[in-house]
């Protein structure tokens, strides 16, 4: 598709969608949000991008093939299940540390954190794939 109105609105609303998305998935372990609402909200920024400017643009918004960033998330999301298993504990069980950044500011950090940066990935990286996959399909 080539309008230039399209174009234009994606070049705004494609950055606008990203940081959504990183919002969503910060905010959302205790609250409506998360890795996956996160991911598709960046899938759908992704898939703007394939429409306005064509499907490689879609894949030059990840820094590895589609396929790759699943794979790495999948490998966050099992990575955050082992310290729990290390330390004896029930799998899946959150584990919490605090970053002091000076002048009483801390940012908790956990492995839900983790875990959810890997649905994030998975979510991301398999839409992509998706949309890349149907757009290359014969007719």
């Amino acid at each position: 598709m080539s309008s230039l109105i399209l174009r234009a609105a994606t070049r705004a609303l494609a950055p606008l969608l990203l940081m959504l998305s990183l919002f969503l998935l910060w905010r959302g372990h205790n609250e409506p949000g998360g890795g996956f609402i996160g991911g598709l909200v960046a899938a759908s920024a992704a898939a703007l991008q394939g429409i306005a400017f064509g499907p490689a643009a879609a894949r030059r918004m990840l820094w590895l093939p589609p396929v790759g960033v699943a794979a790495t998330g999948l490998a966050l999301a099992v990575l955050s299940i082992l310290p729990s298993a290390l330390a004896g504990l029930p799998p899946m069980k959150a584990l919490w540390a605090k970053l002091d950044l000076g002048d009483g500011a801390v940012v908790p950090l956990g492995t839900p954190l983790l875990f959810d940066i890997g649905v994030f990935l998975v979510v991301v990286g398999s839409v992509v794939a998706l949309i890349s996959a149907l757009e290359h399909a014969p007719e």
